[in-house]
């Protein structure tokens, strides 16, 4: 494939990414904005079904794994009860487990926003968009330390505020998408006329 096919089926890969990124974050927020409560509740009872799913594979990984040895297998075992006690447990109350569930997604949204926002941010030099990469760097920076410094706000306010930033940061997302395309071309046809 010569270089300048390479850097457009690059290019176009990257905007594909950013794109689909882009609209499920924001579907998700709308999502979260629309039925904040129901969708707590929903998330953690899927939570919850995991962890019953994966407790019964650890302990049918315990209990008919001849390769492992004893003490594997009754780690499996104990892992699987374990996890099947979380599951049930959650189920049983819905709310309080969503808010906690909420309190430990708080934490990891907010790194995970963070270290975004950096990202963007060390790959400024590369990419053509970036206005809307460093817009998207700070408010992906800002948001993630708001997050960060309202764990005991996990509850009703974190789906609302997760739910506006996930439609900003969508937002932002598909407008990168949709510009990185004219860098695009600008950098394809740099190309060509350095080649030639």
């Amino acid at each position: 494939m010569s270089e300048p096919l390479a850097t457009k089926s690059l290019f176009k890969s990257i905007r594909v990414t950013l794109a689909v990124a882009g609209v499920l974050a924001l579907i998700a927020g709308i999502v979260l904005l629309v039925w904040p409560v129901k969708s707590a509740v929903i998330v953690t009872a899927i939570f919850a079904s995991y962890l019953i799913i994966a407790g019964l594979v650890y302990i049918g990984l315990g209990i008919f794994s001849s390769t492992k040895g004893g003490w594997a297998r009754v780690g499996h075992i104990v892992l699987g009860l374990l996890y099947i006690v979380a599951g049930v447990i959650a189920f049983f109350n819905l709310n309080v487990a969503a808010a906690t569930l909420a309190f430990v997604v708080v934490i990891f949204i907010g790194v995970s926003w963070i270290v975004d926002g950096v990202v963007a941010l060390s790959l400024l030099g590369s990419d053509g968009s970036r206005v809307w990469t460093v817009l998207y760097a700070i408010l992906s920076i800002v948001a993630g330390i708001i997050v960060l410094f309202s764990p005991l706000v996990a509850g009703f306010a974190f789906w609302l505020l997760l739910g506006i930033s996930l439609v900003v940061l969508g937002i932002i997302q598909i407008v990168r998408a949709i510009t990185l395309g004219k860098d695009e071309k600008e950098y394809v046809a740099a190309q060509n006329g350095a080649t030639i």
